[in-house]
């Protein structure tokens, strides 16, 4: 079976893919293997998932080679290209409750937010692509005067693996946007955790006219499918978002492979820096938001807040405030936006880390335990009287878990702000203008938001500093990581006497 039904909103059913789409096809994996998928709001069985192994991998990097060479990259005009993506983003927006539908039931995050805010900008990000297609395009370089022509090509880098993460499921379009723009087709693993959406995309793709074999989606495992992606010979580039260990296997299998190029974006743990001159009610509405939207999973979550000692006292009250009114409950309902953590295994992993924080003299400030009879949840928390020292402080925790600590001086938080293997996101609220220049300039992070906290947009990159990934997402910048220069240099009039 590569196909199912499935109960959504009001009970009504809708068919949803279960296989794995090769070719335009939808096939089981070759091996027959299957694994389950769970509802994290309510704990429970959703669908049994194809899962792809090697063989399969196999088949869907020779369908993506050929079309490659055939139907797609430098075989199709620009705007050909550009033409059918605004047709998959219109298709999208067109089915945006379903695909809202499918991410809740999936995810566990708010139906509402997932339609409206994840698939809304997923919409948004490809037509943006679309706009790039015929866009793309080298320079000439007058460096020989008369005698030569020198111009540079950005051809398309080949096929493509992408793996994405459980998170964001529907970031698939931050992918496979700038790729098929690029010229570039795809071999596509969702997270086995998350795959519904990914897998729905593939009917709206070849609706929209995409030639057979420029998208295949592998639902599978990780350390099957994804390294077998990872380590195959015939894909020219990698993009992966996920955790830092499994970064650095797709990197060491991309060095040990064919030297595919990599993009990572990678995990984070970002700091929140509130001066005494901020807006402290809209620092603490953004703060909240910094580290509880999308339930605490989120990268760039704002999760080491750090207030300046002279109004802690008046800023935490309103904080705690702010996380005891998160609003927290069923994902289908249309006020939720705080959903449960994706399984039972990332929710013991948070309270352990609450745990761990308590232990080593954290003090809990609100919540700090799991919420509700079932599903997934763990109460939105704040922990004090924290320091660097501390595992809760360090390391990413990937939950509504927020550490708080005081800070004196603009000197002293720059320094402990930085002090982190991590350069994802950071933030800083002040109402001084060149207090947010040089702080905005002294923190090194790939974004740093001057008072707000995690807006990005399709037109602007997105990665990380040091261990949060190698190279960009989004805007030109992602645009450019699915390309190469090729350099032409067509001689006019220069002649070679032999011998030299």
């Amino acid at each position: 079976m590569t196909v199912a039904e499935i109960s959504l909103l009001g009970g009504r059913k809708v068919s949803t893919p279960t296989g794995l789409f090769i070719d335009g096809q939808w096939v089981a994996a070759e091996d027959g293997a299957t694994f389950e998928t769970l509802n994290p709001a309510t704990g429970e069985k959703l669908l049994d998932i194809s899962a792809a192994g090697p063989a399969d991998v196999d088949k869907a990097v020779k369908a993506a080679r050929k079309a490659f060479e055939t139907t797609w990259g430098r075989n199709v005009a620009p705007a050909e290209r550009a033409a059918l993506l605004y047709k998959l983003a219109d298709l999208m927006e067109r089915d945006a409750q379903v695909l809202g539908e499918l991410e809740s039931i999936d995810s566990g995050k708010g139906m509402r937010i997932a339609r409206d805010f994840d698939i809304g900008d997923s919409v948004g990000c490809l037509r943006y692509y679309a706009g790039w297609a015929d866009k793309v395009h080298g320079t000439t370089i007058d460096a020989t005067g008369k005698s030569k022509m020198i111009y540079t090509v950005q051809d398309p880098i080949g096929v493509c693996g992408q793996i994405i993460p459980w998170n964001y499921p529907i970031m698939w379009a931050w992918k496979v946007g700038p790729a098929l723009a690029a010229g570039c087709t795809v071999v596509m693993k969702p997270s086995e955790l998350t795959p519904l959406t990914a897998l729905a995309l593939c009917n709206l793709a070849k609706e929209a006219g995409i030639p057979d074999g420029v998208i295949n989606t592998l639902p599978g495992l990780g350390p099957v499918a994804g390294a077998a992606i990872s380590e195959h010979m015939d894909i020219d580039k990698i993009a992966f978002t996920g955790s830092v260990i499994t970064g650095r296997r797709i990197m060491a299998a991309a060095a040990n492979s064919n030297l595919k190029k990599v993009t990572l974006e990678l995990g984070g743990k970002s700091p929140n820096i509130i001066f005494s001159s901020a807006d402290l009610e809209q620092a603490v509405a953004w703060s909240a938001m910094a580290v509880y939207y999308n339930s605490g999973q989120d990268c760039c979550a704002g999760t080491r807040l750090f207030v300046e000692e002279s109004v802690y006292d008046k800023f935490m009250p309103l904080l705690i405030k702010a996380a005891e009114s998160c609003a927290i409950g069923d994902p289908w309902d249309e006020k939720t936006s705080f959903g449960p953590l994706i399984s039972a295994a990332q929710r013991d992993k948070v309270l352990n880390y609450i745990q761990s924080g308590i232990d080593e003299g954290a003090k809990v400030a609100t919540g700090g335990k799991k919420w509700g009879e079932k599903g997934f949840y763990v109460q939105p928390t704040i922990l004090t009287e924290t320091n660097a020292s501390m595992k809760c402080v360090r390391e990413e925790i990937f939950g509504p878990v927020l550490v708080v600590s005081k800070f004196k001086t603009e000197e002293e938080i720059i320094e402990i702000a930085n002090d982190s293997i991590y350069g994802l996101g950071a933030a800083v609220f002040t109402g001084d203008a060149k207090q947010s220049m040089r702080v905005s300039g002294a923190l090194k992070s790939g974004t740093v938001w001057v008072n707000q906290y995690g807006i990005l947009h399709s037109s602007v990159p997105f990665g990380g500093y040091k261990q949060s990934g190698i190279g960009r997402e989004l805007g030109a910048h992602g645009l450019n990581e699915y390309t190469i220069t090729k350099a032409v240099h067509h001689n006019i009039s220069e002649e070679m006497a032999w011998p030299v």
